[in-house]
């Protein structure tokens, strides 16, 4: 981690007091028993302290700190929940730390168009809580869905268990309200299905905070389906389950949900949540479908031929919607279940093409007796995306080193197949160096373009998801054009 500036951190005090004056005092922390909580994400395994944090609750303040920072050219990191798994919101040692966890308040909620305004520490299940008794919800479900912000979620575009059929966040997303590095305050979208001009809700969501803060959320909200049924099928092997993943798809059937764990996850999530799986199976499969009565016995009865097909040794249809939830608690346990695996683990995400699934998984398999390391493999099926959980201890270095090695070759692994660095979790840290492997440097550095007209002195989350593209160019993994290409003063961690 980089070292503080003394002259900055002569400036300390001042930074302080003069947020200070934009924001309650209370509201601002510098001593490291206040900030020492902020030094990590979800991606524990690296920590940073920043300057100081400052916790804003209105709009206007966001605005004012901003533009205090931009006049001052001091750095700022946006965090919400903090449950990102990418070290998306972690700090830099120079940095202002915007802690968003005081905008947590459902502003509005319009049956009528069909969605809620929100503020964007509100937790994702909070959403379905507060409409469901009128029969409606939030599609998008992270499997963190009980802590993860909305805020979040649009930063890194996350998924769910249920992305298949409804999609992920950007599809359920109509409006943001956005804070520029300059302290503009900005909308994009609103409550309706579209809007003129350029796609800004699209390019904001999915960025990481590297382009704005985002201050308000207007999602769509769905009405609750008539009838909705859960399978649970176990293989003999994960081939035969990723065959009955490719097959269900081809026969259009249209899964509202659909989850794969293998026989070390399920296990381990059987032991926690004591959801009933079939741990005697190779890999276990959850298909969940909604609709109509008849629309969904028809998918149900259509899955048991395709299942029996692809040799099952199992399967069971929820009764009711307690066993329902049931099979999904396991699932959705799944993280926290692996705390008796190891010490400590690292989940990785990444993308690939459906029928590539078993390819993947093999070699999964051999990178994991390459280093020595053990994996649980859980994958939202339907969409190719992938969450390989690699199990290390934190505490010892070379352990931590080989984990860090391991989670990089599958990912380069899933770009080669011709999947991608990420599914939901983004980019971050992670997998900043790796986008060399995705992306020529013409590529990134258009997308650097995008940024700088935002944010020209790259203040905002800097750092994060680009390269150093000297370094890959070092390494070969760029070409550089005659020498021309703008290498981005970024700094490392």
């Amino acid at each position: 981690m980089p070292k503080v500036e003394n002259s900055l951190l002569l400036k300390k005090d001042k930074i302080a007091a003069d947020i200070s004056r934009i924001i309650s005092p209370e509201n601002v922390l510098s001593h490291i028993d206040e900030i020492k909580p902020y030094e990590t994400d979800g991606l524990t395994a690296y920590t940073q302290v920043p300057l100081l944090v400052a916790l804003p609750e209105t709009v206007k303040e966001v605005s004012e700190i901003l533009k205090y920072c931009n006049e001052n050219k001091i750095k700022v990191v946006p965090r919400g929940a903090g449950t990102g798994l990418s070290g998306g919101a972690l700090p830099l040692a120079d940095c202002v730390l915007l802690a968003m966890g005081k905008f947590n308040k459902i502003l509005e909620i319009d049956y009528k168009n069909r969605c809620v305004v929100t503020q964007p520490c509100v937790t994702n299940l909070s959403i379905t809580n507060a409409v469901q008794g009128n029969g409606f919800y939030y599609a998008p479900d992270p499997s963190s869905q009980i802590a993860c912000s909305i805020g979040g979620n649009v930063a890194e575009n996350s998924g769910g268990v249920h992305s298949l059929k409804y999609g992920a966040t950007t599809n359920n997303i109509l409006g943001i309200q956005v804070v520029l590095m300059d302290g503009t305050i900005t909308t994009f979208g609103g409550k309706a299905m579209d809007s003129e001009g350029y796609d800004f809700l699209g390019l904001m969501t999915g960025s990481e905070g590297l382009l704005g803060v985002i201050t308000e959320v207007t999602v769509k909200i769905l009405k609750s389906p008539e009838v909705v049924k859960a399978a649970l099928v176990g293989f003999p092997t994960i081939e035969d389950a990723g065959n009955c993943v490719a097959e269900i798809i081809a026969q259009g059937c249209i899964p509202a949900g659909m989850e794969i764990m293998d026989k070390a996850l399920t296990k381990a999530t059987n032991d926690y949540s004591k959801a009933g799986y079939p741990t005697d199976a190779e890999a276990m499969m959850i298909v969940e479908f909604d609709g109509t009565e008849h629309e969904v016995e028809s998918y149900i009865n259509k899955v048991k031929e395709i299942a029996e097909k692809n040799n099952s040794t199992s399967l069971k249809i929820s009764k009711s919607n307690a066993e329902r939830l049931k099979f999904w608690a396991g699932r959705k346990a799944a993280f926290p279940a692996c705390g008796v695996l190891a010490p400590d683990y690292m989940c990785m995400d990444g993308s690939i093409p459906r029928g590539k699934l078993a390819e993947v998984l093999r070699e999964i398999t051999r990178l994991s007796k390459k280093y020595n390391l053990p994996v649980a493999n859980a994958f939202h099926a339907g969409d190719g995306n992938l969450h390989p959980l690699i199990m290390f201890d934190a505490n010892d270095k070379e352990s931590l080193r080989k984990c860090e090695e391991f989670g990089a070759e599958i990912l380069k692994y899933c770009v080669k197949v011709g999947g991608a660095l990420t599914g939901e979790h983004g980019v971050g840290i992670e997998k900043r160096e790796l986008m060399c492997d995705a992306f020529n440097n013409f590529d990134i550095q258009q997308q650097l373009t995008i940024k700088s007209a935002l944010d020209p002195n790259s203040l905002l989350n800097p750092g994060k998801v680009y390269p150093i593209l000297r370094k890959c160019a070092e390494e070969g993994r760029v070409h550089v054009h005659g020498g021309k290409t703008k290498f981005p003063d970024i700094p490392r961690f």
